[in-house]
């Protein structure tokens, strides 16, 4: 488990190397460049050559990323990329995402990223509001939907697809990465001194990267983050010692998504190397083959393999559970100690010796046997898991931040972390409350503004710099924030009672091993209720156990066995809320919420309007007759 200093220090007391913020590189390009230069043989990437006998892990060192990155950022020079000329990334996260969006920013051109999933009229909008020029598209599908909407966007000149397969079509229009990388590695042949001169020309005011928000509802918002955003938050990450040199990080996270971009910027200041592989199925197993020191996540990932480990150890039952019980409280102990800066000693030292070698250790080697840190981030995580986990040996640092924000405003740190929080700010951020309780943010982290959007911009931008998170938070005696919910998801019941139904979901999550979403309900109701959904990989030994084994997953969720269960989950939630927070009723869906369909953002956030809207009849009902 990570040792922690005493406990009684603020952010002021924090030992910061203010140095390193205030001598950070120019830009991202500047960044990547004296990365190369001061490890050119280290390990820089891990990804996996997927083929029909398996997977085989390949290292890239910093030289040899250097070498492809720059052949093509070269050549899209050579196919007009001028500064800040936009680049569009459309795919899933894998090795030449990094690639391509290093390129992107050695040519000094403008990142504009785009999810895999995204439906066609907003890649449209996307590509045509941004000007992108080039479109980097992961394979045949990506590349199908941008032809499809080929008419709208007249200006994208060129798509570079990463499977050659997907390139050999009517057109060239359309060419592979290779081909692209190919025409740059001419260009240098040329003119060796090109990617250097277009590094040399960046500068921290210029635009790096447009970054469109998954909003639930209207057209997505173009969050334009400039180079010294980027570096500013890596420069700041690395002067608080949260992350070293020698470690190892998973990344699986969408790059599309700002927490994901940042996780491939902190290797450049930092230089641990970072293995990619965006296959969620695959996370386990990959723990085990990569076996990470570090891994940044967002709760859902936390939440199913709590409740997986749990499960697992009730189904084993008998002496069994009664000895992962004992470790598990003589870890929360230790994990308790740690949390106040000391150690364990005497008794207590022996029992922890004892119980992380029966069992805890066991525990740690399901996520390969390394990790001494994890970084949760994108929604609130239950701090009864994140108490788990570090009664595990493995210590899950809560951060927050927006897309405004360039992800990282406030973190944990491995020295000073309180439960229930997200941590404190990062050197050189300012985090204030405002009168209504919104949490409001300054620094060089904070957006340039909306893309094309100065009303939108002037709403949460003052003149001052401070920027309108639309969260409600608070600080406490020592500094650390604590996040209560959105300003926007709060809602008043006709009793004119106010509820926070993320802090709600949050707690029921921690308390029911077998839930998947839990959606609170109940804006200008008589009371609140409750949409459940059940994790469909969880349900199934539970099933078995209650004589459901042969059912289909809608039967098991539906059945009156399965409320009852629920039910009584919920009346323990009941027991620790306000009488007006407490859930009345609830209706388990046949099907769990994804992404696929619209319900959860590729972060796994929830699209709390759709929902809302699509099981309105459900809702409803809830309420009828009351």
């Amino acid at each position: 488990m990570p040792s922690a200093t005493p406990q009684t220090h603020s952010p002021a007391d924090e030992a910061v190397d203010h140095r390193l913020i205030e001598e950070r590189a120019a830009s991202v390009g500047h960044l990547f460049r004296q990365r190369v230069a001061r490890t050119p043989d280290s390990p820089a990437f891990m990804y996996a050559k997927v083929s029909a006998s398996g997977d085989e892990w390949l290292t890239v060192t910093w030289a040899e990323a250097k070498s492809t990155v720059d052949a093509i950022g070269a050549g899209l020079v050579a196919l007009g990329i001028g500064p800040e000329d936009r680049v569009a990334l459309a795919s899933a996260t894998r090795y030449e995402w990094a690639l391509a969006d290093l390129a992107v920013m050695v040519a000094g051109g403008v990142t504009t990223t785009i999810y895999p999933t995204t439906i066609d009229d907003d890649v449209a909008f996307i590509l045509a509001d941004s000007q992108s020029k080039v479109v980097f598209a992961e394979d045949a599908e990506q590349v199908a939907k941008l032809r499809r909407i080929a008419g709208s966007v007249p200006g994208v000149t060129k798509v570079v697809t990463f499977d050659p397969e997907a390139a050999s079509g009517e057109d060239d229009w359309v060419i592979s990465l290779d081909a692209l990388a190919a025409l740059g590695r001419s260009g240098l042949e040329r003119t060796p001194g090109l990617i250097d001169e277009r590094i040399d020309a960046l500068t921290p005011d210029r635009l790096a990267t447009i970054i469109y928000t998954s909003g639930t509802t209207g057209r997505p918002k173009g969050v334009r983050l400039l180079h010294r955003a980027w570096t500013y938050e890596a420069a700041a990450t690395d002067s608080i010692g949260i992350l070293r040199e020698d470690d190892l990080q998973y990344l699986w996270l969408p790059l599309a998504h700002v927490f994901g971009k940042l996780l491939l910027t902190l290797p450049l200041q930092i230089g641990f190397c970072t293995a990619i592989d965006g296959r969620i199925d695959k996370i386990v197993d990959n723990l085990a083959v990569v076996k990470p020191t570090f891994m940044g996540a967002a709760p859902r990932i936390f939440e199913k393999a709590y409740n997986r480990v749990q499960m697992m150890m009730e189904e084993d039952g008998g002496v069994k559970l009664k000895l992962f019980r004992w470790a598990e409280g003589v870890g929360r102990e230790v994990s308790d100690l740690r949390a106040e800066g000391k150690d364990p000693s005497g008794l207590l030292a022996t029992k922890y010796s004892l119980a992380d070698k029966l069992v805890l250790s066991k525990v740690r080697e399901r996520f390969g046997g390394r990790v001494r840190l994890f970084i949760s981030g994108s929604a609130a995580l239950n701090q009864d898991v994140g108490r788990w986990f570090d009664s595990m040996g493995m210590l899950v640092g809560e951060g927050y931040g927006l897309t405004e924000s360039c992800a990282a405003t406030t973190v944990n740190r491995t020295s000073a972390y309180r439960y229930g929080t997200v941590g404190w700010p990062l050197p050189g951020t300012e985090v204030r409350i405002a009168e209504d309780g919104e949490v409001l943010l300054r620094g060089d982290g904070i957006m340039d503004g909306y893309h094309n959007n100065p009303e939108a911009t002037a709403e949460v931008l003052d003149a001052d710099g401070w920027f309108r998170t639309g969260d409600i938070g608070e600080l406490d005696d020592r500094g650390f924030l604590r996040i209560t919910d959105r300003k926007k998801d709060l809602f008043k019941t006709s009793g004119g009672k106010y509820v926070a139904p993320s802090m709600i979901e949050s707690q029921f999550k921690g308390m029911c091993p077998f839930v998947s979403q839990f959606v609170v309900h109940g804006a200008d109701r008589n009371f609140v209720s409750a949409l459940v959904t059940l994790d469909p990989d969880a349900i199934q030994g539970w099933a078995v156990a209650n004589g459901l084994g042969d059912r289909t997953y809608a039967e098991i969720v539906t059945s009156d066995k399965a409320h009852e269960m629920v039910q009584g989950y919920v009346d323990e939630l009941n027991s620790g809320l306000n009488r007006w927070e407490q859930i009345k009723k609830f209706t388990i869906l046949d099907s769990d919420l994804t992404v696929d369909s619209g319900e959860l953002t590729p972060s796994l956030k929830l699209k709390r309007k759709v929902v809302s809207e699509r099981y309105k009849d459900a809702l409803d009902a809830h309420y009828a007759g009351a």
